[in-house]
């Protein structure tokens, strides 16, 4: 059984890199690129792909916000691949529904089993962050305490991250396909939700959770 694959990177080079190698082995068809999160989403509607190879950090919509959007298209499994290996990035994906985390300096050969094994229902993840999961999982369990991001609801999320990336209310309003009234009511409440008075320290906000990138 082939098995389908859509990368969805920000980096067109790493996605050509990972389609030439993909394209190597047997029983596995790369069916689509996206260069963010929101095209991964409209891709998968579409295309219907068995696994996504998510990047964490991408432009417009990141990896986390995209995978919880996919969570009702039971046919399709996400795997992260990630440079990231902060435990909240960890963390946070696979709360969303990703059933694997990959580091991008891993070998392919691990690319090619953790996509075997997310395909077979698994649950894949690095090695060498495996410890810091179950750590992380252990506190969480004795310290059970809510981020600031967990207050907002998916859309305040998804609207703090275009925020965060500079663009303006008319275009979000746009992209979202919302009314410029609903874009501003939503920042209202987020603002009130974290306390927070300015653009600038939502920036701050959004980077230290990991919702967007400085390079983005």
């Amino acid at each position: 059984m082939t098995i389908k694959v859509l990368l969805a990177d920000d980096h067109q080079i790493v996605r050509e890199g990972l389609r030439a190698l993909l394209e190597k082995k047997s029983g596995l068809e790369v069916i689509g690129e996206a260069e963010n999160g929101r095209r991964a989403v409209e891709l998968v509607q579409r295309l219907k792909p068995d696994i996504v190879i998510m990047d964490v950090s991408m432009p417009d919509l990141n990896g986390i916000e995209a995978t919880r959007q996919l969570k009702d298209f039971q046919g399709t499994k996400v795997l992260a691949l990630s440079m990231h290996s902060d435990r909240r990035f960890v963390a946070d994906i696979l709360k969303a529904g990703a059933s694997g985390y990959l580091l991008k300096d891993c070998a392919f050969d691990e690319l090619f089993s953790a996509i075997r094994a997310v395909a077979n229902g698994q649950v894949y993840l690095s090695p060498s962050i495996t410890g810091q999961v179950i750590k992380d999982y252990l506190r969480r369990l004795a310290e059970p305490q809510a981020s600031a991001a967990s207050l907002l609801t998916p859309r305040e999320r998804e609207i703090l991250q275009l925020l965060a990336e500079g663009r303006g209310t008319r275009e979000m309003a746009q992209k979202l396909n919302v009314s410029v009234k609903t874009v501003e009511t939503h920042r209202r409440k987020i603002m009130e939700k974290l306390n927070i008075r300015s653009v600038a320290e939502l920036t701050k906000f959004a980077v230290r959770e990991g919702l967007t990138a400085l390079d983005h």
